[in-house]
């Protein structure tokens, strides 16, 4: 669905969000906008604005206040990438490893 007075890149499917892209969400979150204005913003899924909402919101002043903050996103995305994968049969065989040894 491509439109001519479009101004903005498409996004790819199973692309992940960069951190200018977290920075936008942050902005115009802040401001009020909806998941899905915000989503047409990024042309992304509303789905993807919320799971990085929710992976990203701080609580502030002894819990009582909660904000969305993009670098705050971004370092539990970068986290969350690092943990994943397929580990290595050493680290899966560790617990025979230290009996045998």
């Amino acid at each position: 669905m491509d439109h001519s007075y479009s101004n903005t890149k498409p996004h790819q499917k199973g692309k992940h969000l960069k951190l200018n892209d977290r920075t936008t969400i942050q902005e115009l979150h802040s401001k009020g906008y909806s998941n899905r204005a915000i989503a047409r913003e990024l042309n992304c899924s509303p789905s993807t604005v919320r799971y990085e909402l929710k992976r990203g919101t701080v609580s502030l002043y002894t819990g009582n206040v909660k904000r969305y903050k993009a670098v705050e996103g971004q370092s539990t995305y970068e986290l969350h990438r690092s943990e994943c994968g397929r580990k290595s049969l050493f680290l899966r065989r560790h617990k025979f490893i230290d009996y045998v040894s």
